[in-house]
């Protein structure tokens, strides 16, 4: 029996570090599992802002990976301002923090790269893709976005060969934090508006990750919208013993506008009320930080417990997640973050470590967390709570019994949402 032939085109790819990369690379290993043959497409010569080398040897021999070389906006800015290399990454800075250098590459990335800065591989992958779909009989596409240029990318081939075609959004278009950010003139959100539109009604179905982007979506477009999470895989490693400290950790980039004050202020108030925490706690920030978490954390006299790891390969997270006694989750208190649910939130789940997460009201992270019973989850309002909840799992800790009890956490498996997806593509 031959296999159905998909083609995926995504900008993320090993060795590209960070959570982008994980979704398709996990769905890829498991498609064959389904009768579904999977066709990598991705850039040839990407600037990633993070990398990961271990990535390459999750990667099938028997896999094909098409490449293409791609112009990349950054390659020049980057000679121009190191603030260039930062933006690229996500982390903004505070509009009164920023510099006249800063806003000027927020405005032009904005208004002249719409929808993103990598438009310009959107003409040479179309007409590089047509022949090949024509030439290797394609059954289906699927583009992969954040970056949403990708997206435009499908919207030409569907138009131009019919090829059925599926978009993926692993994050919101319009309504994503960071566009208010992006300095966009009145013209420039209209545009981007119109595409989303225009992509949203003419793919052939649309999959997304969260509850809140398909409620979001179907206001937009009466095209069928599949919910399929982000998830774990079964990872193998080392022996991992719990830390003997109550360590607290946040796995990820905890960049600016995700600042949990009332986080900071809590930690301050139970180690000036506690000697014994204060003695075993210990803040561990184990990806990029913005300048404005270092300095709140000063502020609330907690720097001699705190280290900064920085940016770690994917093994090096999944043992920090699973040695650590509390795993925190951190949200930008915003209703523009109630359909964000990071990658990150699945592999917490299994670490059999408890989660403490702080973001807005009636979101899919809250949801999921009381659904599995991994952890709990706080609203910026919620000090008392807040607080009472940290010292029970350090008494919990003291008397090592500081564990969680999941429940229905098989769903959330690589496979099963492979499966999901293969059912999907099969129809």
């Amino acid at each position: 029996m031959n296999k159905k032939k998909v083609l995926i085109i995504t900008y993320y790819w090993p060795p590209a570090g960070g959570p982008g990369v994980q979704r398709w690379l996990k769905f890829v290993k498991y498609l064959p599992e389904f009768d579904i043959e999977p066709i990598v497409y991705c850039p040839y010569n990407p600037i990633y802002p993070q990398k990961d080398e271990s990535l390459l040897a999750e990667v099938s021999k028997k896999l094909k990976v098409l490449k293409q070389p791609i112009n990349e906006p950054y390659k020049i800015a980057n000679f121009f301002s190191k603030d260039s290399k930062t933006i690229s990454k996500g982390i903004i800075p505070d509009e009164k923090k920023q510099s006249l250098a800063q806003k000027a590459l927020l405005f032009i990335r904005g208004n002249f790269f719409i929808p993103d800065a990598r438009k310009h591989w959107i003409k040479p992958s179309v007409r590089y893709l047509m022949t090949y779909i024509n030439d290797f009989n394609i059954d289906t596409i699927i583009t992969s976005g954040p970056p949403h240029s990708l997206h435009l990318i499908g919207l030409q081939l569907k138009e131009k060969t019919g090829v059925e075609w599926l978009t993926d959004f692993r994050d919101p278009w319009t309504t994503i934090g960071y566009h208010k950010q992006l300095k966009l003139t009145h013209a420039s959100k209209k545009r981007h508006k119109a595409l989303e539109r225009e992509v949203l009604n003419t793919a052939d179905s649309i999959i997304v990750t969260s509850d809140n982007t398909k409620s979001e979506f179907s206001k937009i477009t009466n095209k069928p919208i599949t919910v399929i999470t982000n998830g774990y895989d079964i990872e193998k490693t080392e022996n991992i013993i719990l830390d003997s400290q109550f360590t607290v950790s946040h796995i990820g980039s905890l960049l600016s506008k995700r600042n949990p004050q009332i986080l900071w202020k809590v930690l301050s108030e139970l180690i000036i009320e506690n000697d014994d925490f204060a003695k075993s706690f210990k803040l561990n920030l184990v990806g990029s930080v913005g300048a404005s978490v270092l300095k709140s954390i000063k502020d609330y006299n907690l720097m001699s417990h705190l280290t900064v790891v920085g940016y770690v390969s994917h093994k090096e997270a999944l043992k920090f997640q699973k040695q650590s006694q509390v795993l925190l989750l951190i949200e930008i208190d915003s209703i523009d973050t109630k359909a964000i649910i990071p990658g990150k939130l699945f592999e917490y789940m299994v670490s059999e470590r408890p989660i403490l997460a702080i973001g807005p009201t009636n979101t899919d992270v809250e949801k999921i967390i009381k659904e599995t019973n991994t952890g709990h989850y706080f609203n910026y309002d919620s000090t008392t709570e807040l607080k009472h909840h940290i010292l029970v799992h350090f008494k919990s800790f003291q008397k090592n019994t500081l564990k969680t009890n999941p429940i229905g956490l098989q769903k959330y498996s690589r496979k099963n949402l492979t499966q999901t997806l293969a059912q999907l593509i099969l129809k």
